[in-house]
């Protein structure tokens, strides 16, 4: 099986590879990008439950352990994609990461909900799933009162008018290609 590798940038982790399938479409997030966001969620982290939507790779929520999560939940669909994050959890000898291979929306619908204080939303670029699974997410239980929503996007698409009327955007930047967003739910 053809593999690409990443690094983990900070924590207990640091400088450690990550080997993840070379699946069409998959794309971790940028080493600058998950710098900025991990920088924004520094004192969040710690002791928090994360959950890992369109895990792919597994960079944010590798990151969110390594920087001291309590838990992280990775969803992904893709077999392959999902047996190389169940490898690396293995091999980074964790109990504290759990990746479970589903269809995200099936998983966000049919599963019982368990509140989670961070959540990251990097779907495949170009079908429409950011709307649908931010909707998911809310009506569905799975947001503690104050929780944190990493959105990462195309550059160009917009969320205005898409997203929970509760949820206040925090943070927003545009790295090349990627638009991503740091929302926080309010109660």
């Amino acid at each position: 099986m053809p593999t690409n590798q990443i690094r983990i940038i900070g924590g207990q982790w640091r400088s450690r590879l990550i080997i993840f399938a070379d699946t069409p479409g998959l794309r971790p997030t940028p080493n600058r990008v998950r710098e900025t966001l991990f920088n924004w969620l520094q004192y969040d982290i710690p002791g928090s439950r994360c959950l890992d939507l369109y895990a792919g790779s597994g960079a944010l929520g590798y990151e969110a352990a390594s920087r001291g999560a309590k838990e992280v939940i990775q969803i992904e669909q893709d077999s392959r994609t999902c047996r190389a994050l169940q490898e690396n959890i293995a091999n980074l000898n964790t109990s504290q990461i759990n990746a479970v291979q589903s269809d995200v929306l099936q998983y966000l619908s049919e599963q019982q909900a368990s509140p989670f204080d961070i959540v990251f939303l990097d779907p495949p670029f170009n079908q429409n799933l950011v709307t649908p699974t931010c909707r998911c997410l809310e009506e569905k239980g799975w947001l503690t009162q104050n929780s944190l929503i990493y959105v990462e996007m195309e550059s160009g698409k917009t969320l205005e008018n898409t997203i929970p009327d509760n949820w206040q955007l925090m943070k927003s930047k545009t790295a090349g290609k990627v638009c991503y967003q740091l929302f926080k739910r309010l109660a």
